[in-house]
């Protein structure tokens, strides 16, 4: 499904907790939102892949996006190489988004920034005419490149280089947030 933003997180719950206000003013304005989580954080402290996956689901829901998917890279242990490049390249060529938003090139976590740089160069690839990917129905897709990537900022103190307002969206991003129970709830 072609959509106007797709926004990228390693884990679930990043999305929601980096841009999600971003993407309700967007979604509002009458933009299509796509969502792709590249591991389930079957790592994380809290809660575990399925849980986290049930929880995902519903935040994008409740977000409104198109639709939410799930790569199913290995969380903590991802990977820059083909195989996974190659994964993001189909999902972008398939939904072709004008904008890409993926996690910050460097973070506190080491996933964040390693799945930054496979987002910035998978966008770059997708427009390459010679790397072939296969879309869902088994046929060659066509090369794509979105016409922006931003990266969103997480843990770390960066000075951005645009500031969307949510002010009228913060409710509706804390209840999204408040989504990922495992993660946030006390489970003594």
């Amino acid at each position: 499904m072609k959509v106007d933003i797709l926004a990228i997180g390693v884990h679930p719950d990043d999305v929601e907790l980096s841009s999600s206000g971003t993407l309700l003013r967007h979604i509002e304005l009458g933009y299509t939102v796509g969502l792709l989580d590249l591991t389930r954080g079957e790592l994380g402290t809290r809660g575990s892949g399925e849980i986290r996956t049930v929880e995902a689901t519903k935040a994008a829901e409740m977000m409104g996006a198109e639709f939410r998917e799930n790569l199913d890279m290995p969380d903590g242990f991802l990977q820059y190489g083909e195989d996974n490049l190659r994964k993001i390249i189909a999902v972008i060529r398939r939904c072709q988004p004008a904008i890409v938003l993926a996690n910050a090139l460097g973070d506190r976590h080491p996933d964040h920034g390693r799945a930054a740089k496979l987002v910035s160069d998978a966008c770059f690839y997708s427009g390459l005419m010679k790397i072939k990917t296969l879309g869902n129905d088994g046929k060659p897709q066509e090369r794509w490149r979105p016409k922006a990537l931003y990266h969103y900022i997480q843990d770390q103190n960066r000075k951005p280089d645009f500031v969307v307002d949510i002010s009228p969206y913060l409710t509706k991003k804390m209840a999204l947030i408040r989504c990922y129970a495992s993660q946030f709830d006390d489970h003594k």
